[in-house]
């Protein structure tokens, strides 16, 4: 990852104080409408798009199903029944109510050649509001959380799953020392009516207020079922606060049978390991960071489009959000591009590139017309003092 200097991006996700009605997230992030000095948010044109905002215009499909404003906005293709989901984290209805996290909201159709995305309902009952029965601020068993934060989701053999990662610091205001991830741990919940209803596997991958600081497993992509039949899965730290300072860009690499996936048999996985040269470990060997060292990432998205397997990544350091691209999963990957950029005055890598100021995301849709020809779904923080998503199309990975 480019290692340039950048200016400031000014406010950062989830740094923003929001005063009004509602409830506290975790420490310094409050709901409600607002924000004094903001940043003047901005969506402007580099190339040709300022991305098409799918949420917190006034009369728009998200709101009328009862988003008025929210973030992440993770696509994933509902195969029984040919739809699209979208996987929203902390959200506001129109009256900045805070909904909750995570919160989907759903597509009857999608047109891959760039028509502004529509939402046609919203999970479980055709208004929006959390999926999860979990408690912000509480004990849910676990541990103190502050909220969950969806990472992908994916449907296959009629069973929908959710990765997630459970914060307790570095939501808001609310600092986080050098080298700590602030996660409690990473879970993967699971429905099987198609989103109404969800049940957690009961294992969970510890983070660090289970002992485990800067777990490997904390952030979770579904790259998808190859051909081949495997279920290749990409994750890294947890970092989507853009506070874990020993992020340094690391993404591995494991895959596991279907089968053992539903069946919550975790320890089936084979992970892409390196030893004087790279294999599928078999022997519970951990799997080797696909990169070196570099920037912190925040979100990723790891998509099969097309005969390409495409990677998204925000990095945190280079304000950009950033594609690869790779024949196969175990393959080697191209050299990141920046495609959306927090300035596009500088570093020149970043020159003419659509700029979205206090951006960060940009999740791979599924539906992408090609890999010359990808959809992304970018976050940006905004003056009003709330969340949308914009987005881009005709992106070349």
């Amino acid at each position: 990852m480019s290692t340039s200097p950048r200016p400031s991006r000014g406010i950062t996700r989830r740094s923003l104080l929001r005063s009004g009605s509602g409830l506290a997230l975790g420490a310094g992030l409050a709901v409600g409408a607002g924000v004094a000095g903001a940043t003047p948010a901005a969506a402007t044109n580099g190339v040709g798009q300022t991305g098409a905002p799918l949420c917190q215009q006034p009369g728009d499909s998200a709101s009328r199903v009862g988003l008025g404003s929210g973030d992440l906005a993770i696509p994933y293709y509902r195969e029984h029944d040919n739809t699209w989901g979208y996987v929203f984290g902390d959200s506001f209805d129109s009256a900045n109510t805070y909904l909750g996290s995570p919160v989907m909201l759903n597509q009857a159709s999608y047109d891959p050649s760039g028509s502004p995305i529509s939402f046609t309902w919203a999970m479980p009952d055709g208004r929006a509001t959390q999926l999860f029965d979990y408690a912000h601020n509480a004990d849910n068993g676990y541990g103190t959380e502050s909220t969950r934060i969806p990472n992908d989701c994916i449907e296959f053999g009629g069973r929908t799953y959710l990765q997630y990662t459970s914060v307790v610091h570095g939501i808001g205001g609310d600092p986080l020392p050098a080298g700590e991830d602030g996660s409690l741990m990473s879970g993967v919940a699971y429905s099987d009516d198609h989103g109404r209803t969800w049940t957690d596997y009961p294992y969970h991958w510890a983070g660090q207020y289970q002992g485990v600081n800067q777990s490997m497993y904390g952030m979770w992509s579904f790259a998808g079922i190859d051909p081949d039949g495997w279920l290749y899965i990409f994750s890294k730290r947890w970092n989507g606060t853009h506070k874990n300072t020993a992020d340094q860009g690391a993404i591995q690499l494991f895959r596991i049978n279907p089968g053992d996936f539903r069946a919550g048999n975790f320890g089936a996985q084979q992970n892409w390991a390196y030893n004087g040269g790279w294999y599928w470990a078999t022997d519970g060997t951990p799997p080797a960071s696909l990169f070196g060292p570099g920037n912190n990432i925040g979100e990723f998205s790891v998509k099969r489009i097309g005969d390409r397997y495409c990677m998204s990544c925000f990095d945190v350091t280079d304000g950009a959000i950033s594609t690869r691209s790779a024949a196969r999963p175990d393959a080697v990957w191209s050299a990141p591009t920046p495609q959306i950029v927090g300035s596009n005055a500088w570093p020149p890598t970043h020159w003419g590139r659509p700029q979205v100021e206090n951006l960060y995301g940009g999740y791979i849709h599924p539906g992408s017309a090609g890999p010359n020809s990808l959809t992304l779904i970018v976050s940006q923080w905004t003056a009003q003092g709330a969340y949308r998503v914009l987005q881009f199309d005709g992106i070349t990975a």
